[in-house]
């Protein structure tokens, strides 16, 4: 019988198939060959998405979409993938990457690429976001993959670093369960706050210009991630859930989706209610919503900017970094997201001048690969 510890896991299978000794800059196949990929897999989503949009996409977002656009872009979603895949097959000797990227490419051909007649019949109550996931990636991926590579603070460093797959598969199931998020995060936050509503507070709240409201909607939220925050690093059984986030050893702009689902329900939640208790404007809420998150995905980016005068008030990567850092000085510091004086406020503030973490994770301990495998992880695992 075979030993599990002797089996490749999902990333190292990955490379075998792809891998190969020929170059990765560009001109050598291998950048067409990843993108041909990863818009094959998309357009291959999207078709899926107008196949079964009663249970594929979000209610919310469904109604809304401009659907002749729609089509359109999967269209030249596809023909972009073909054209990268039959490229890389021309540049490169192993034909593993384009040949995947045209199968997939095919595979959403096959199905009816943009011309998909949309089926007739009632919303369904269950759904998946896949259609989120889709416009997460084109999204989120087009910002800042450009900017990790221009820009990188490791620059050697490369996509498919340890534990991509891992964490792309937290962004996948981020979005696809968007729906899980929203009864989980949104219902109760809503029910409780309006509890525990203050009116006096409301009126106040609610009295002041949209802009205002923004901004201060900004510090209580980021007050209340503080203090969530610094309880999941204090109390062991939360820290449990917890650790699975500082069980990124590489940091990207992937990185920040490693979240346990326990650890994402209760700090969304717990960071919404006052905001909600407040009475802010929808409008200023969303806004908030919009910033974290781009900002939780910028601060785990392999980027450096340096903007020193931003850096004390704007929480930036190396902010974030040292909050993640291996060394024995990072441990429990910078639990703002957005806002570093909070940590000045409360002495937990660390930020060594021109110096980042030499490395990232936790000292001692590896979690298991995947996110199936972390989900139970902290049910099972005993320190």
């Amino acid at each position: 019988m075979s030993n599990p510890a002797s089996r490749p896991t999902a990333e190292q299978w990955l490379a075998r198939v792809f891998a190969d000794a020929a170059p990765r800059h560009f001109g050598t196949g291998w950048i067409s060959g990843v993108m041909g990929i990863v818009l094959g897999l998309l357009a291959l989503f999207a078709v899926l998405c107008l196949h079964f949009p009663q249970y594929l996409t979000l209610p919310e977002l469904r109604a809304r979409y401009p659907l002749e656009l729609v089509r359109l872009a999967i269209d030249v979603g596809l023909l972009a993938a073909m054209a990268l895949a039959g490229l890389s097959m021309l540049l490169r000797r192993r034909k593993a990457l384009g040949i995947a990227g045209l199968f997939l490419a095919g595979a959403a051909l096959a199905l009816g690429a943009g011309g998909v007649e949309i089926p007739r019949g009632g919303a369904s109550t269950v759904y998946l976001g896949l259609d989120w996931f889709v416009l997460g990636v084109l999204t989120t991926a087009a910002i800042f993959v450009p900017l990790e590579r221009g820009f990188a603070l490791r620059r050697g460093q490369g996509a498919f670093r340890r534990g991509w797959l891992t964490d792309t598969q937290y962004f996948f199931a981020s979005h696809v369960l968007a729906q899980v998020m929203s009864v989980a995060v949104l219902a109760p936050a809503v029910a409780l706050g309006s509890v525990l509503a203050l009116p006096s507070a409301q009126s106040a709240v609610q009295s002041l210009p949209l802009a205002v409201q923004f901004a201060l909607a900004v510090l209580v939220a980021d007050l209340a991630q503080y203090g969530v925050h610094r309880a999941f690093h204090a109390i062991p059984l939360l820290w449990r859930f917890h650790k699975v986030h500082h069980s990124v050893e590489v940091m990207d702009w992937l990185a920040g989706s490693r979240l346990h689902l326990v650890d994402v329900i209760m700090t969304r939640g717990l960071v919404l209610l006052p905001l909600v208790m407040l009475g802010f404007d929808p409008v200023a809420v969303y806004a908030y919503l919009a910033l974290v998150s781009f900002h939780a995905v910028f601060i785990h980016a392999n980027f450096a900017p340096r903007v020193r005068w931003l850096e004390r008030w704007v929480a930036m990567p190396r902010f974030h970094h040292w909050h993640h850092g291996a060394e024995p000085e990072a441990r429990d510091v910078n639990f703002a997201v957005h806002l570093p004086m909070i940590d000045r406020w409360f002495g937990t503030y660390h930020m060594p001048e021109d110096c980042w973490p030499s490395g990232y994770g936790m000292a001692g301990e590896r979690a298991p690969e995947g996110w199936a495998r972390q989900l139970v992880w902290p049910f099972r695992h005993r320190p």
